[in-house]
C-alpha cells in the first residue's frame, strides 16, 4: 500500500520550494529543510564561499560528511559494545569455572 504524497512548502535561503512528500513525513522534511537552511546560512555568513550553488554544494558536502562520520561512529560504538559483551561473557565464564572448582 503506497502512502499519500502531499505538497510541502519549505523555505531555504529565502526561496520557497514545493516538495512532494509522504503525508506522515512532513515534519521530518521541514526539519531537514531547516537544517539545510541553517548550514547554508552559516556557510554564506562565513563569507568564504560565494554563490548559492557553491553554498548548496558545500552544505551538501558538510551534511554528507557528518552522516558518514555518524555511521562510522555507530559502527565503532557497536564493535566496542560487542567487545565489552564478549569480555563480560569471558569474565562470567571464568567466575563460573572458579565457582565449580570450589564446589569440588
Amino acid at each position: 500500500m503506497s502512502e499519500t504524497m502531499v505538497p510541502v512548502s519549505v523555505k531555504i535561503m529565502d526561496k520557497e520550494f514545493q516538495v512532494a512528500c509522504p503525508e506522515k513525513q512532513q515534519e521530518s522534511l521541514r526539519s531537514a529543510a531547516k537544517l539545510l537552511d541553517g548550514k547554508m546560512r552559516d556557510i554564506r555568513d562565513s563569507r568564504r564561499v560565494i554563490g548559492t550553488d557553491r553554498i548548496a554544494i558545500m552544505a551538501a558536502l558538510n551534511l554528507a560528511h557528518e552522516l558518514l562520520q555518524a555511521r562510522t561512529d555507530s559502527i565503532t560504538d557497536g564493535e566496542s559494545f560487542s567487545l565489552r559483551i564478549k569480555n563480560m561473557q569471558e569474565k562470567i565464564q571464568g567466575a563460573l569455572n572458579h565457582h565449580r572448582q570450589l564446589e569440588l
